[in-house]
């Protein structure tokens, strides 16, 4: 009697469980191709699936792919637990994707995600350029994968649903926080890769500072500490601060300690305000005041409205912005 298994069986064919599962008892929901392959690795092995498993096999499953930048963000970390719970409730199969790797670029991730033959895609990363887009359009029309952009956006588009916050918003009123304030020299903290998110978080603290009057100051660094820690020591040596907006807490919370470092006071000399209100956030000391971006509630949102999608119901508002809020801490005067 053959020993082999069905996870024997998907990883010999290359394709996921949900795939042989469909090639046995569905064949018409698999490429010909890809059955005939699935069927000679079966009959290769020997496989023979046995009652629990033909029960199992026999139920309706539901394999969604989940697109992620990496998995070091403590944001993603509690975005995927939003999208696990409802996946959960739906009795969903996650497949993981991560693309921080060198070796593999995200074209080919998409393409193992097309191969894969899920039933549908969150897809995390907040780095979209037009080529990435369209190749996204592609996996939606031609392989009618449905698509859910989670916590990310493309301008001037709403083909694909999207779930985030409005981010410009987020980025003016978080500013203008720091103007009332009577901090005249306020810089935006970003990252030297351009992500459209951040794009957004941008033009709401330019909005805010022309609205002031005030000279608008980006700086770009790494949202690696060992980066922009000697960054940070470098570029204040001969800029004079009294505000920083950092478009990440993990940022925000790096330059307080550089700043502390250096025998300067935060709020009293340096107001610091952060975003997403992270684990960092309430970690950090002084604990940081920061844009409060619902991120749980982003994922769970998402799974919401690609399960319509792949149920084929109608989507009344493809971009959904869910309510974001200022949490006012120890890094800034007016709490």
């Amino acid at each position: 009697m053959s020993k082999a298994t069905i996870y024997d069986v998907a990883g010999a064919a290359r394709v996921s469980l949900a795939t042989v599962s469909r090639a046995i008892n569905n064949p018409e929901k698999v490429k010909p191709e890809t059955r005939e392959r699935v069927l000679r690795v079966i009959e290769e092995l020997g496989y023979k699936p046995n009652a629990f498993a033909k029960g199992l096999a026999s139920r309706k499953s539901t394999t969604v792919a989940v697109l992620v930048p990496d998995m070091s963000r403590a944001s993603i970390a509690e975005m995927m637990n939003g999208i696990a719970d409802i996946a959960r409730v739906y009795k969903y199969s996650i497949l993981l994707y991560i693309l921080d790797n060198e070796e593999t670029s995200e074209e080919d991730v998409l393409k193992e995600v097309v191969a894969a033959q899920v039933d549908g895609m969150l897809y995390l990363n907040d780095e979209i350029t037009k080529k990435q887009y369209d190749f996204l359009m592609t996996m939606r029309d031609e392989y009618k994968i449905p698509i859910v952009l989670t916590n990310t956006l493309y301008p001037d588009s709403d083909e694909i649903p999207s779930v985030s916050i409005d981010y410009e918003k987020a980025g003016y009123e978080i500013t203008k926080k720091l103007v009332e304030e009577g901090r005249k020299n306020i810089f935006m903290v970003s990252t030297v890769r351009r992500y459209m998110v951040n794009d957004q978080k941008e033009q709401g603290y330019l909005r805010a500072m022309q609205e002031a009057s005030l000279e608008p100051r980006i700086m770009r660094t790494s949202g690696r500490i060992s980066i922009n820690t000697e960054h940070f020591n470098e570029y204040f040596k001969n800029h004079k601060v009294d505000g920083v907006v950092a478009v990440r807490d993990s940022i925000a919370v790096s330059f307080m300690n550089v700043a502390r470092a250096n025998h300067v006071k935060i709020p009293e000399d340096i107001s610091v305000a952060g975003f997403q209100n992270t684990k960092y956030a309430m970690l950090a000391r002084p604990t940081l005041t920061c844009v409060d971006v619902p991120i749980y509630d982003i994922g769970a949102v998402s799974m919401r409205v690609l399960t319509k999608v792949m149920n084929q119901e109608e989507v009344e508002e493809p971009t959904v912005m869910l309510d974001h809020d200022i949490i006012s801490r120890n890094t800034t005067l007016n709490k």
